[in-house]
């Protein structure tokens, strides 16, 4: 009897993952051990569309040096990432930043971020005040929390402002979520973005000292990232090739045009040829996905719709370090308030913050800079050459920087990050349920559990335990 075939549309980690997972036959390690090629229940092909596989993982070269030119970390402290790594034979080049300090760039300066802090909510309040980041009247703000009306959502930038003054939410808040979401703190939820942060908030007493022990308990977890040897845009071709030796059968170049339910599973169409399947996993952007199910499942659909994402762009400069003598770029690099109206909205010196690179090329320095946010798409409609003048004005407004670089290289992710406002969770749930009652196709990605790679492994494997379960 042949097996059930499952496509998996979009080639990003989520859906490697889930081909990963299908074609172990099990949700947990990925196949990590045991498993032999094709020795799974299911049959395992994954459509791409583009010309690689990885999504918004992706390495390349500056300046003679392998770099990052998406996203380069994630988080250590919680394992799907770093399992996933590990049972696709990378486990031995796992390396955390080789320095996490980080600076804030506020109109005296540089100042370095408070230790202590959760997603930019403050504990320790000693460093905070040493910091020198919030004025004293921010300060005394600070130490006088008052309450503030949470509910089963709210968003943080306005939940914090009730409780803990606008400074803080300006000052550390908007800077750390700009990193993670490009988006804005008054309207990303703190359920679904900082779920840790609803927790602590709803006990009673001070928010600032239950984050001070829950940092304390923290620090002896271990380093809170990690990063590859080579860069993590190298996790997607070995996680491809696992699932490969799982038996999985990965296409790129392969765009989906059409998907439809019939009797007996999915009709899809692919590159101008149709192929069948058992069940589906949609690993594509909400919008992507939306139009895939708009013929089937168009309340889902509609939903998918109103996920919406921001666009950014990355500048990447490399730099001799000899040119760089009289420039005292130190820690991993520095977050910007948006209040302050700057060009960039952060910058990763990546030479110091990455053991492995400044190995591989002790005589550069390769540094970048963000740009772009939630509703300010302006600066991506800029040319690469203007961006990163942009980028270099600010660096030496903030520290200095005067030396020419002697490579670059602009990476614009257009809609590459999805919002998650109050209500997002909900949407997320109504989406599934609808999907569940269609039967055999799943979503996972970005767009509805996290948007880290952590995140977004474990929503692939929610996706293909969903699919595994007998009856589906």
């Amino acid at each position: 009897m042949a097996k059930p075939h499952v496509v998996v549309i979009g080639g990003g980690v989520a859906g490697l993952a889930a081909a990963a997972f299908l074609s172990a036959g099990r949700a947990e390690g990925a196949g990590s051990a045991g498993s032999a090629a094709g020795s799974g229940p299911v049959r395992v092909t994954v459509l791409e569309g583009s010309g690689r596989f990885g999504g918004k993982l992706l390495g390349g070269e500056v300046g003679g040096v392998r770099v990052d030119l998406g996203a380069e970390s994630m988080l250590a402290r919680r394992p799907e990432g770093v399992e996933l790594a590990r049972a696709a034979g990378l486990g031995e080049l796992l390396e955390p930043p080789s320095t996490a300090k980080a600076a804030i760039w506020t109109a005296e300066g540089l100042r370095p971020l408070p230790g202590g802090q959760l997603m930019g909510v403050p504990g320790d309040l000693a460093a905070l005040r040493e910091s020198g980041v919030l004025t004293p009247e921010g300060l005394r703000r600070v130490h006088d929390e008052r309450p503030a009306e949470l509910g089963e959502d709210a968003p943080i930038g306005r939940y914090l402002t009730e409780r803990l003054g606008r400074e803080v939410v300006d000052r550390l808040v908007e800077p750390l979520l700009g990193g993670v979401y490009a988006g804005h703190a008054d309207e990303i939820s703190i359920r679904a973005a900082v779920p840790q942060l609803l927790e602590l908030a709803r006990r009673p007493g001070s928010l600032t000292a239950a984050i001070a022990e829950l940092g304390s308990r923290a620090t002896a977890a271990g380093p809170v990232f990690n990063g590859l040897r080579g860069g993590l845009g190298t996790l997607p071709d070995a996680v491809a090739a696992h699932a490969r030796a799982l038996g999985a059968d990965l296409r790129t170049g392969h765009p989906v045009e059409a998907l439809r339910r019939t009797p007996d599973g999915w009709r899809i169409t692919a590159a101008g040829r149709e192929l069948t399947a058992d069940a589906v996993v949609l690993a594509v952007p909400a919008p992507q996905a939306a139009a895939l199910l708009e013929a089937d499942a168009s309340a889902a659909a509609a939903e998918l719709r109103r996920i919406e994402y921001a666009s950014m762009a990355l500048v990447t400069l490399a730099f001799r370090r000899a040119d760089l003598a009289d420039t005292p770029l130190t820690g991993s690099g520095f977050l910007v308030p948006p209040v302050d109206r700057r060009h960039i909205k952060a910058s990763t010196f990546s030479s110091n913050k990455w053991g492995w690179l400044e190995r591989s090329a002790p005589d550069a320095f390769l540094l970048r800079t963000s740009l772009g946010r939630h509703h300010e798409d302006a600066a991506l409609q800029l040319d690469d050459a203007e961006l990163v003048a942009r980028s270099l004005a600010d660096l030496r407004t903030a520290v200095g920087l005067r030396a020419t670089p002697y490579d670059r290289a602009v990476t614009r992710w257009t809609d590459g990050l999805p919002q998650y406002p109050v209500g997002h969770l909900d949407r997320v749930a109504r989406v599934r349920t609808r999907l569940d009652a269609l039967g055999a196709v799943a979503v996972c990605g970005a767009a509805y559990d996290g948007v880290g790679i952590p995140a977004v492994v474990a929503s692939a494997r929610r996706a293909a335990t969903a699919l595994l379960t007998p009856g589906t």
